[in-house]
C-alpha cells in the first residue's frame, strides 16, 4: 500500500508538469488555432531563467590570503559572493531561494517573448495549414534549443532546492501509516501544490473575469465577437503571452527535480502534446485531466513489479493509452466536434 501511495504522488507531480505545459498548448490552439511546437522550448527557457538568476546571484570576489598556503604552496583563495558582501544574511537567503526568486524574471521574460513570438511570427500562420504551423514552430524550437546549447553547453546544470525544503515529509504518519513508511521529497510536494495553484488561477481567470469571458467567447466564435466591436486579436496576443508565462514558471520550479539542459523542452513537448491529443484538442479541462491521468499511469508503469512483467512498459505506456483513447474516442476524452477535422 505504501509503494502504491508513493507512485500515486510521483505520478501527480509529474502529471502537474504535463498539465501545465498542455494547458498552454491548449490555450494557444483554442484561441489562435495554432499548433505551437515551440511551447516546449519556452518551458526550457523558463528553466534556464533559474540558471541565469543563480549565476547572477553567485558572482564572487576572489582574494588571495598570503598568510595561508595550500598543499601546493600557493596562497589560499578566499571567495566571497558580492550579494552576501552587500546585503549580508539577506543575500545568503536570496542565493538559497534562487529558484523561487527566478519566477519574477521568468514571468517578465516569458510574457515579452510570448507577445513578440505571436506578433512577429505566429499571427502570419493563423490561416495556414496545421502542417505549416508545426513546421515553423518546430523549427523555431530547434533554433532556440541550439542557442541555449551554445550559451550554456550541452551538460545539465543542477539547481539546488532551498535548504528549508531539501528534506522529505513523512506523509504516511498523516494517513495512519507507520513512521517513515511513506516519505516524499518536500520540493515535489511543493511543485504539485504550485501546479494546482497555477492551474486553478488560470481557470478562475478565464471563468470569472470579463477578459476571460471574452476569450472563451472568442474561442467558441471568433467572428461574432469581432462583429461586436471587441479587439479580439489583442486579447488573443495576451493569451499567447499568458500561455508562455505558465510554461516558463513551470520550467523554473521543475529545475530542482530535473537539472536544466538544452533538450529538456523537446522531451516534455512530445509527452505534453500526446496529453493534449488524449484530452481533446482545444479542451482546457481535457488537457489538465489527461496530464494528471497519464502522469499517474506512467508512474505506476515504472514500478519494478510491472516492469518485470512488461519490460519497458513505462517508456511507451503514454503512447499506448493515446492509441486506445483515439481508437475509442477520435476527438479525445473531452474534444469538441470539428476541431482539426477539416
Amino acid at each position: 500500500m505504501e509503494a502504491l501511495l508513493l507512485q500515486l504522488l510521483n505520478g501527480l507531480d509529474k502529471g502537474g508538469a504535463y498539465a501545465l505545459i498542455a494547458l498552454g498548448l491548449t490555450l494557444v490552439f483554442g484561441t489562435l488555432g495554432v499548433v505551437n511546437f515551440a511551447h516546449g522550448a519556452i518551458f526550457m527557457l523558463g528553466a534556464f531563467c533559474a540558471v541565469i538568476v543563480k549565476k547572477s546571484l553567485t558572482f564572487e570576489r576572489i582574494v588571495l590570503d598570503p598568510t595561508e598556503l595550500t598543499a601546493w604552496g600557493t596562497p589560499v583563495e578566499i571567495r566571497t559572493h558580492y550579494i552576501e558582501e552587500w546585503w549580508g544574511d539577506f543575500g545568503t537567503l536570496l542565493i538559497d531561494f534562487s529558484v523561487p526568486v527566478s519566477i519574477l524574471l521568468a514571468i517578465t521574460i516569458m510574457l515579452i517573448l510570448g507577445i513578440v513570438m505571436e506578433r512577429g511570427l505566429i499571427r502570419h500562420f493563423y490561416k495556414r495549414p496545421h502542417a505549416d504551423q508545426i513546421l515553423v514552430t518546430f523549427g523555431l524550437a530547434i533554433v532556440i534549443q541550439e542557442i541555449v546549447k551554445a550559451q550554456f553547453g550541452a551538460n545539465p546544470i543542477p539547481q539546488a532546492t532551498p535548504e528549508m525544503f531539501s528534506g522529505s515529509a513523512d506523509i504516511g504518519v498523516l494517513m495512519g501509516f507507520a513512521e517513515n513508511a511513506v516519505v516524499y521529497p518536500w520540493w515535489r510536494i511543493i511543485y504539485l501544490m504550485f501546479a494546482v495553484v497555477i492551474l486553478s488561477s488560470v481557470f478562475a481567470f478565464l471563468q470569472f473575469t470579463t477578459f476571460g469571458m471574452v476569450v472563451r467567447a472568442g474561442m467558441a466564435d471568433r467572428e461574432t465577437v469581432g462583429l461586436l466591436g471587441i479587439d479580439i486579436d489583442r486579447k488573443f496576443t495576451i493569451v499567447f503571452g499568458l500561455a508562455a508565462v505558465v510554461a516558463g514558471v513551470a520550467g523554473v520550479m521543475y529545475t530542482p527535480i530535473l537539472s536544466p539542459d538544452y533538450h529538456m523542452g523537446m522531451d516534455f513537448l512530445v509527452l505534453s502534446f500526446v496529453v493534449v491529443v488524449v484530452g481533446g484538442m482545444g479542451s482546457l479541462g481535457g488537457a489538465v485531466a489527461a496530464g494528471f491521468l497519464l502522469g499517474i499511469l506512467q508512474s505506476f508503469a515504472s514500478m519494478n513489479e510491472v516492469n518485470s512483467l512488461l519490460p519497458g512498459i513505462d517508456q511507451v505506456i503514454i503512447y499506448l493509452v493515446a492509441v486506445v483513447v483515439l481508437l475509442v474516442r477520435p476527438r479525445g476524452l473531452m474534444g469538441r466536434k470539428g476541431v482539426m477535422e477539416d
